[in-house]
């Protein structure tokens, strides 16, 4: 069979794939382990907002990932949303803040994702309190929270370092 002039020309322009170039490969690998050894930290640390000094204490637990109470001086926020002023929380006349309650009802009903699951499940609260905050307003909102069913509570501290033998 003879080949045609169009055969031939295909023929001649076709390229030979020679072997696999792995260079833009490995680039995406060593992206991928940098970005893992980045991110792969086996200690979850709780970010501190400016307006609140943390008291300082030797911890030896590492926290978990758990509902977050924020008491500044001059509002509470559960999950990053204000639910209380501060100095409203202190002229309250009974133990139980129905408005932290309120909230986090919301947050047992609101599962979205694999994450938001795991933190309403543990039944754990970490609170960050200024350490100007009276003991009272701590323990109005600690009362409150076992009230509704979170009964592991936690405060959270800066941790110093620990004494050592010697």
């Amino acid at each position: 069979m003879r080949k045609t002039r169009r055969i031939r020309r295909m023929e001649r322009n076709r390229k030979k794939v020679g072997g696999l170039n792995l260079t833009s490969l490995m680039d995406v690998f060593t992206i991928l382990v940098f970005f893992l050894l980045a991110n792969s930290s086996s200690s979850e640390v709780l970010t501190t907002p400016k307006q609140i000094k943390l008291p300082d204490s030797v911890v030896e637990l590492k926290p978990r990932e758990t509902v977050v109470i924020l008491v500044s001086p001059e509002a509470v926020l559960v999950q990053g949303e204000s639910v209380i002023g501060t100095p409203e929380l202190l002229a309250e006349k009974t133990d139980r803040v129905a408005a932290i309650r309120e909230r986090l009802g919301q947050l047992e009903r609101n599962i979205i994702g694999i994450n938001t699951k795991t933190v309403a499940q543990s039944q754990e609260i970490t609170i960050l309190a200024d350490k100007s905050i009276p003991f009272r307003a701590l323990k109005k909102i600690m009362t409150t929270c076992t009230d509704s069913g979170y009964g592991r509570i936690s405060l959270a501290v800066i941790q110093k370092a620990g004494k050592t033998d010697g």
